[in-house]
Formats: structure tokens, sequence, C-alpha cells
């Protein structure tokens, strides 16, 4: 489960960095204050871009200390720029970084109690497949939606990022 979760959830949020990279350059040539951006979302009813941020590092912050119990840095939502917001995805990759596999020991049966259930709790394994990673998916995929409609040039390999490529043997 530690690569399920800390790997794959730390190279993401090192895309979604360099996104708001490719938003400050696409801000910088078109003349326009790239903070304009951190308000739009794509529905009435869904969080702005910059609660998409926040919450995709939730998202990843959260499983990692319900599935190892380690407690999570508290970062109160206080991001009003770009500059912050990409501390914050820093942060929350290095709180990532510090865990190893032997946290994860068992983590997949351990029971998860979410806040907005405390009466009931999910297997280790269940709370990462069913719910962890689509929802951090969810945040990561509408701040991607949002600032590929409002023009910022990025793309498939933009989301995907590197790929771990190995050479074939001879």
């Amino acid at each position: 489960m530690y690569y399920e979760t800390l790997q794959i959830f730390a190279k993401m949020l090192l895309n979604l960095s360099a996104w708001l990279d490719k938003l400050e350059a696409y801000a910088e040539e078109r003349k326009f204050d790239p903070a304009n951006l951190l308000t739009a979302r794509l529905a009435p009813d869904q969080f702005p871009l910059i609660r998409q941020i926040q919450s995709s590092c939730d998202s990843a912050k959260f499983a990692a200390s319900r599935l190892t119990g380690r407690e999570a840095p508290s970062h109160p939502d206080t991001e009003t720029n770009l500059a912050e917001l990409k501390s914050r995805i820093q942060a929350t990759v290095d709180y990532l970084r510090s865990f190893d596999e032997t946290d994860f020991k068992d983590s997949a049966e351990k029971q998860v109690v979410l806040p907005f259930f405390p009466d009931k709790f999910l297997t280790g394994q269940a709370y990462l497949q069913e719910f962890a990673l689509p929802n951090f998916y969810f945040h990561l995929n509408t701040s991607y939606a949002i600032l590929r409609h409002n023009g910022v040039c990025i793309g498939k390999q933009d989301y995907i990022g590197s790929l771990p490529f190995q050479e074939l043997p001879a």
C-alpha cells in the first residue's frame, strides 16, 4: 500500500505544482494576474481552484495519516496566491516522503474511521481503493480541468508526468 499511496500521491502533487508553473507562464504571456484563476470553478456548486488544490493536498496527507496512524500536519486553508499553494503542495509532498514501507505494515487490515461516519469503519484496503484514491483524483482532475478550461497549456503528458521506464534486457 506504500507505493499505491505515498509514491503516486507525491508524484501527482508535483505534477499539480508544475501545472501552476504553467499557469504563471500563461498569465505572464497574456498579461493577467494568475490569482484571477484561483476563484475559477467548473460549475457553480463546485469548489474553486484554490479549494480543489487544498483538497488534493488534504486527501493525500489524510490518507497517509489514516493508514499509518501518524498525525497529519495542519494546513488551515489560508493560501491566497500561487506561491502559497505551491508551498502547501511541497509541504504535503515532504510529509508523504517522511514515511517508508514499514509504516504501512498491516495498513490493509487497519480499521479506518472517517470523521463524517464516526460509528463505522472501512478496512485500510477499502478506504484506499474506494475513498482515498477516488477523492484525491476527483480534486486533482478538477484542478486540471479548471486550468485547461481557462486556456492554460497543459495536456495529457503534463497530467501523467514522467514514467519510470527501465531498459529491457538485451
